[in-house]
C-alpha cells in the first residue's frame, strides 16, 4: 500500500483557518457559511452514520429513518457548538453525537415525523448500496470507520472526475478509472492501451499519475474534516487501516 502524503508544514496554518470543520467550529451556532459548511460535511460524510447504525441492528429503513432524524438534531440543535474548536476531527465528533443520539431516550424510535427541514440525499447509488451491504464481521465502531474511508474516497473520485471533465479527458478518466482502486495487471494494461489506441507505458504513466492525484485529493478531502495538521494526520492514519481491506493502491 503506498505512503498517503502526510500534513503539510508552513502552509498549515493558513490551509487549516478555511476548511468546513474550522470555518464550523469558530463560527459557532452563527453564519449562514458555517451551517452551509456543516450541511456539506454531514451530506459527504452520510454513509457511516447509516452503517454504524445498521451494525447496531436495525434494519436499512430504520437505519435511514434515525440517520435523518440525526443529521436534523445534529445541525438544528447545534450539537458541533460543543466541540472543543482547539483539537479533534470532525469523525470523532461525528461518531460521538450519533453515540450519544442513540443512547438517548427511546421516545425519538417512535416520533411521529423524523429529519425535520433538512433532507440529505445519497452522493450517488454506490452511497445505497454500501448502507445496505455492511460486513457482518464489522462492530458498529469498525463499519463506521470503514464507511468513513470508503466515503472520502468516493468524494475525492467525484472531484478527480470533474477535473478529467475539466480538462477533456473524460474518456480517459472512464478506461483507467477501474485500475485506482486495484493495479492493474499486464493484460488490463494492454486491453486499454490498445481500446484507446496507446501505447502500453503511456498508459501505465496515466494510471500512475491519476493515482497520486487521488491521493492528493483524498488528503485534501479528509483535511476540510480536521483543524489542525495533528487532526489530519490521525485522520490518514484512520484511513490507512480502514481501506487496507478496500483499496490497495501503488
Amino acid at each position: 500500500m503506498a505512503t498517503w502524503p502526510a500534513g503539510e508544514g508552513t502552509n498549515a496554518v493558513n490551509r487549516f483557518q478555511t476548511t468546513r470543520w474550522s470555518i464550523v467550529l469558530h463560527a459557532g451556532r452563527e453564519t449562514a457559511g458555517a451551517r452551509a459548511a456543516l450541511e456539506e460535511l454531514c451530506r459527504t460524510y452520510r454513509s457511516p452514520v447509516i452503517a454504524y447504525v445498521r451494525r447496531r441492528g436495525g434494519s436499512v429503513d430504520e437505519a435511514e429513518d434515525l440517520g435523518q432524524s440525526f443529521f436534523a438534531r445534529f445541525i438544528e440543535g447545534a450539537y458541533h457548538a460543543q466541540a472543543d474548536p482547539a483539537r479533534g476531527s470532525f469523525r470523532a465528533f461525528l461518531l460521538t453525537a450519533l453515540k450519544r443520539f442513540l443512547d438517548d431516550d427511546a421516545e425519538r424510535v417512535h416520533a411521529q415525523k423524523r429529519g425535520g427541514k433538512i433532507q440529505f440525499q445519497s452522493l450517488d447509488a454506490y452511497d445505497e448500496s454500501e448502507a445496505q451491504n455492511v460486513a457482518d464481521r464489522d462492530t458498529p465502531e469498525q463499519a463506521f470507520e470503514r464507511a468513513w474511508a470508503k466515503a472520502a474516497l468516493r468524494a475525492a473520485m467525484h472531484r478527480l472526475k470533474a477535473e478529467a471533465a475539466a480538462a477533456g479527458r473524460s474518456g480517459l478518466f472512464d478506461q483507467l478509472c477501474e485500475f485506482l482502486a486495484e493495479r492493474p495487471s499486464e493484460a488490463d494494461y494492454e486491453r486499454v492501451a490498445e481500446a484507446l489506441k496507446m501505447r502500453r507505458n503511456t498508459v501505465a504513466v496515466s494510471v500512475h499519475r491519476l493515482r497520486q492525484r487521488l491521493r492528493e485529493l483524498v488528503q485534501d478531502e479528509l483535511a476540510e474534516t480536521a483543524i489542525d495538521t495533528d487532526a489530519l494526520n490521525g485522520e490518514l492514519d484512520q484511513l490507512r487501516k480502514s481501506l487496507g481491506a478496500v483499496m490497495n493502491t501503488g
